[in-house]
């Protein structure tokens, strides 16, 4: 029997691949004859990398880059199998995670060190880019990112604004002088799964501006100055990001990519399973197994297991769900391929003491659905 097993990561517990492991440990309990096909997923947030390196056989590169306040960060980017895809994750360089949350304010965090992994991936010869948006502490509309490869933005006097959100307001003028031409020579594909635009009410600021430190007031006029930086950018590029798709993911980085990248957006679960090969592994599978860290109504909006299932459903592969909490909503996924979700907590126990044993509890609810499974087989 061929069981895949394709979790996302439960996110500050398990990345996809240790998820894997452990729901693959369970399985074996039940069923030790069972062929198990590991493929570890994501959905362009968090462990996007990870989950693409591992199911390529890729690698990964470091570089000291300026965080979110400009301080060093030691971040990364992938390199796939193919050794010609580079993928990066701009939480790694630009991500909440970063910085303490006393330490949270959109209008000083930047995007520049995004922008310099870009840099040293084209500095040594890559040209096919994924970028994966999720998880970032920034809301500068990508100015940072453009600023580090060589776009100035100047002020009413011709100087360069100050990085992040509150230099927005300040920019007059684009000159692309220096702007790195090696950009118009490649490729990149944006992997989110937000849809949100620029600005307005479902805007960056607005939607994702709180969790990124803004208080009330400060989502307003952090709206305001993403609406001028997107005026800015229309006179510049004629492309209006104002109400792109896409364009408000990473606090407005996924409008920059639209407007001064050849670039184009697609789900980021879509782009894991199309560099995983998840497809020919789902080719005669009886059955999947997926997870994630919590399952509710927001799955259903292109997180990993909703994808996973709906590519499981083509083919007539009943998918099971593991996850660490279950919230409102789920019902509805059953109507997309999802036969049945499990929360993997066996008992009253704290979020800390969850997180803690997840590999445990993902493992023994692991064994039990698949010993409930195969009774169900006799």
């Amino acid at each position: 029997m061929k069981i895949v097993i394709a979790p996302d990561s439960f996110k500050g517990s398990l990345s996809a691949k240790e998820a894997a492991l452990a729901i693959a440990k369970g399985i074996q309990k039940a069923a030790p004859a069972s062929d198990t096909v590991l493929v570890p997923m994501a959905d362009g947030g968090e462990g996007t990398v990870d989950s693409l390196i591992s199911s390529t056989q890729g690698r990964k590169i470091e570089v000291t880059v300026s965080g979110p306040l400009l301080d060093e960060v030691t971040a990364e980017y992938g390199v796939l199998g193919d050794n010609e895809t580079c993928v990066i994750e701009m939480a790694t360089a630009s991500g909440l995670y970063l910085i303490s949350e006393e330490q949270r304010n959109p209008w000083l965090t930047t995007t520049y060190g995004t922008g310099q992994l870009i840099k040293h991936a084209l500095d040594h010869g890559y040209r096919k880019f994924i970028l994966a948006l999720g998880g970032s502490a920034t809301n500068d509309g990508g100015s940072g990112m453009l600023q580090a490869l060589g776009l100035a933005l100047r002020d009413a006097e011709g100087q360069p604004v100050p990085h992040g959100a509150l230099g927005l307001p300040k920019i007059r003028s684009i000159d692309a002088a220096d702007w790195d031409v090696r950009i118009g020579q490649s490729s990149f594909t944006i992997a989110s799964d937000v849809v949100n635009p620029f600005v307005g009410p479902q805007g960056a600021s607005y939607v994702f501006g709180p969790q990124k430190g803004a208080t009330p007031e400060m989502v307003q006029e952090l709206d305001e100055a993403l609406r001028h930086w997107a005026d800015i950018i229309e006179t510049h590029t004629g492309i209006a990001v104002h109400h792109l798709p896409s364009a408000g993911a990473a606090g407005g980085l996924g409008g920059a990519f639209q407007a001064f990248f050849p670039s184009t957006v697609q789900r980021g679960v879509e782009i894991v399973m199309e560099q995983s090969n998840l497809s020919q592994h789902l080719e005669g599978a009886s059955l999947v197994i997926t997870g994630e860290g919590r399952t509710d109504a927001q799955t259903a909006s292109g997180k990993a297991p909703m994808g996973i299932a709906q590519a499981a459903q083509k083919l007539g592969v009943p998918v099971i769900v593991l996850s660490g909490s279950i919230g409102a909503g789920v019902e509805a996924l059953y109507d997309h391929g999802i036969t049945s979700i499990h929360s993997i907590v066996n008992g009253p126990m704290s979020l800390q003491e969850a997180m803690e044993r997840t590999e445990e509890l993902l493992s023994q609810k692991a064994e039990q659905v698949m010993r409930t499974y195969l009774a169900a087989k006799v």
